[in-house]
């Protein structure tokens, strides 16, 4: 005769050791003035979290020493990327010192029908371009969340660029007015973090990714 005690318990450990849906991919786009810091909380992410994937940037520039194609930048011919571009393959594009970059819809839609987390790093014009294809195209809408990055003040952003000595007084007071203008653009982003310490930007964009994973449009319906 079988032990009908046994059974809830049985069914118990199987419920347990059933695996664990995934809830739907995120398309995180971190954006900040110039010299905000975002490159470097994007590399922080990256660390912290393994399966966060980043999207490939397309770019006309010749390839520096050790980047590879296909890993740090899809490296592209001038009449290569322009085809692409009159094609509508761009979700966001720009130039820059003479050389094209941009991000191929594919890239982003291929890794999010992979179920993976992909992040991107774009300016503020970047961002605008990309939220407004995303209103044309659900699977992007559905998976995009927007953050920006900024120091508490513009005073605080020149104290920053001029601690690291990277550039000259009258290309600091210009990227200052650009980035005057691109602070005023924080209200269009999804969350705003003001930068504080590293480690502090770090564990908030962190707590922004897991709060968007659990948002009952993305995490998988419970069995009843």
């Amino acid at each position: 005769m079988k032990n009908r005690s046994q059974q809830p318990e049985a069914s118990s450990q199987r419920a347990e050791t059933a695996p664990v849906k995934k809830s739907a991919p995120l398309l995180i786009l971190i954006s900040a003035p110039s010299g905000g810091g975002k490159t470097t909380l994007c590399q922080q992410l990256l660390k912290a979290r393994p399966e966060l994937t980043r999207a490939i940037t397309c770019t006309t520039r010749a390839p520096r020493k050790g980047e590879r194609d296909g890993v740090d930048y899809h490296f592209f011919t001038a009449a290569e990327f322009l085809k692409r571009l009159q094609a509508g393959n761009f979700i966001e594009h720009a130039t820059v010192y003479g050389n094209s970059y941009g991000i191929l819809k594919s890239e982003l839609l291929g890794k999010l029908r992979e179920g993976r987390d992909v992040l991107l790093n774009v300016d503020v014009q970047g961002a605008a371009t990309i939220r407004e294809q995303a209103e044309t195209e659900p699977e992007l809408r559905r998976a995009l969340v927007t953050i920006f990055l900024t120091p508490p003040s513009v005073a605080v952003l020149e104290q920053r660029l001029k601690k690291r000595g990277a550039d000259a007084e009258a290309v600091i007071q210009k990227r200052l007015a650009v980035a005057r203008q691109e602070i005023a653009q924080w209200k269009n982003f999804d969350y705003l973090i003001v930068s504080g310490d590293k480690h502090e930007d770090l564990r908030r964009a962190l707590a922004i990714v897991e709060s968007e994973k659990m948002r009952s449009a993305r995490s998988p319906s419970p069995e009843i």
